[in-house]
Order: C-alpha cells, then structure tokens, then sequence
C-alpha cells in the first residue's frame, strides 16, 4: 500500500483515497513531462511560464501537493506583474532543472529530482546516523551501499522516520518509483521536513563525500 494514505480499522484504505492518490499520481506525471518540456531548450519564456500557471489551475486537486506547491507558488509571485524579467526567467529554469532532475542526455534513463535537497547541505558523520536509500547509485547496488554505512556504525532503515534520519537519493531514477524522477520515500521525507522532523534529503554525491572523508579516501 502506498505511503501516506491512511487506512481504516482493518487496515484497508479506503477506495476514495486511492482513487484520489491514482489521480494525483497521474497530474504529477504530466507536471513533470510539462517540467522537462519547457526546461529543453534550456530556458522558460512569458508563454511557457503562462501556460505552466495555467495547467495548474486547471489541476488545481493538487495545488497542496509536492512539488506542485512550490512550482505553483513560484509562478504566482514571478507572473503577479504580468511580465517576467530575465532573473526571474532564470530562476524558473533552474527551478524546471530542479524538478526534473539532471538533463537527460541518455535514452530511457531518468534522473533523481534535486529539489527536496536540503539547502545548504548538512555535515554528516555516519556512525550513529539513521540512513535511508532511494533510487540507483552510481556508487554500487543498494547492498554496496548498505555495507559502508553499517560498516562505519551506521543504521539502514526502510522507510522514512519522524525522530531523525538522512535519505540519500540515488542519482539515477528508480523504475520502482511512483514518478520519473522521485518515489513515496522522498515524498514522505518531504512531508516530515515540513512539519519539523530532524529528517534531511540529500544526494547520492553529498554522501559519498561525507562517506570518502570518513574512510579516509579523499
């Protein structure tokens, strides 16, 4: 059963809320399309950034949803004059880079979303560190990964937790995510960040930076 849908007493979520859930999946699939459409020519003009805000109004069911929220409230504070200056064009760009991730340049492959990365990145240090995976690592398989953590006293847990914990996302997409460039555990981590659990989002990158260091390997 999908994360983040609640269930009855015998443990069984109700149809409504997962016909809700197929609905918003599919938005946000055509959301992310549109994302990677207006970031291919590697800018976003007046009419592009038109019709986005108003693709999302006609789909308004998920205006509360991530990353749907933020791309909409972006868009309303840059197109509240009528006009978009050359920052503010730029800004979307980055914005659309975010969303879609890194630019795809191979056939069929999808890349993690850099958007719900914590900004400024956080220290880490491994031993004692709650860690949890999602995507594909170019540093290995999902074992390999697993086996430095533990090997430096670090834990692996399966899912995102509310008292503290660092999801590390792949760079590359998952073909088990919900989304082309993002899956439930990054969406949960993102709901628990916003209501203030010690929970962090980084990437694959980051952590292996953090992962060099304490091997002494840099």
């Amino acid at each position: 059963m999908p994360l983040g849908i609640r269930r009855d007493e015998h443990g069984q979520a109700p149809s409504r809320l997962i016909r809700a859930r197929q609905v918003a999946d599919r938005s946000i699939d055509e959301l992310i399309g549109l994302c990677k459409g207006v970031a291919a020519d590697g800018r976003v003009c007046q009419e592009e950034a038109e019709y986005l805000f108003d693709w999302l109004r006609a789909n308004d069911h998920i205006r509360g949803t991530w990353p749907a929220d933020i791309i909409r409230v972006r868009l309303v504070e840059y197109l509240e004059d009528g006009r978009l200056d050359q920052d503010e064009k730029d800004d979307l760009f980055e914005l659309m880079k975010q969303v879609t991730g890194k630019p795809d340049r191979l056939v069929g492959v999808n890349f993690a979303t850099a958007l719900p990365f914590d900004a400024p990145l956080p220290d880490i240090e491994i031993a004692g560190q709650r860690f949890c995976l999602t995507g594909r690592f170019a540093f290995g398989n999902r074992a390999d990964c697993e086996h430095e953590i533990l090997s430096l006293d670090g834990e692996v847990v399966q899912q995102p937790v509310k008292s503290g914990c660092v999801v590390v996302v792949g760079l590359l997409g998952s073909r088990d995510w919900a989304h082309s460039t993002h899956g439930r555990k990054i969406e949960a981590a993102v709901g628990m960040r916003r209501k203030g659990c010690p929970v962090c989002i980084v990437p694959e990158d980051h952590w292996t930076l953090h992962l060099a260091r304490e091997l002494g390997v840099e």
